[in-house]
């Protein structure tokens, strides 16, 4: 992406080492608000669930079994536990995000999708140069902004560790 800074995180998609774009996030930083869209097509931004726990959850596509797998684990984990919202962020466009919640049941994460302006994904370092996607990962912010927990998957086919993720949660 043009002006976008490199981050020193390894990843790979499939057989292609690429490179994530943006700004690296990291534990105890403050979470940076970013503006995304809904399945609406309205902006939704980090701020709005503000006082909560917020897990946002990273992924390229719903059209992959470890995609899916993702938004299907962190559905059933939210909902045992309090004032926690998940926000699944991709570049997927948002209507087939809302297709495949419907036909998924995944009906307790907020989908949202940073096709448009990659301001998550800057924000957050989790843009793949190469293909205009948003690498696999996990980040935990507190109800006060600050990042509590975060992971870059190093590979696209493989699931974040759901449960160092909900350890970090159930800490704050």
């Amino acid at each position: 992406m043009k002006n976008m800074n490199k981050n020193s995180v390894k990843f790979s998609f499939g057989p292609m080492d690429v490179t994530l774009a943006g700004n690296e996030i990291k534990v105890g930083d403050k979470a940076p608000d970013f503006a995304v869209m809904g399945n609406d097509l309205q902006p939704v931004k980090l701020s709005d669930y503000a006082g909560k726990k917020r897990i946002i959850s990273v992924f390229p596509s719903v059209d992959t079994p470890v995609c899916a797998a993702q938004n299907r684990n962190f559905n059933k984990m939210v909902s045992e536990l309090d004032n926690t919202v998940v926000l699944s962020i991709s570049n997927y466009l948002p209507f087939a995000q809302k297709r495949f919640c419907g036909a998924e049941g995944i009906d307790k994460v907020v989908t949202l999708s940073d096709y448009k302006d990659l301001d998550f994904g800057s924000k957050y370092g989790f843009v793949i140069d190469e293909l205009r996607l948003l690498a696999r990962g996990v980040v935990v912010v507190d109800e006060q902004d600050q990042v509590k927990y975060v992971e870059f998957v190093p590979e696209a086919g493989t699931e974040p560790n759901y449960e160092k993720a909900l350890e970090a949660v159930k800490a704050i």
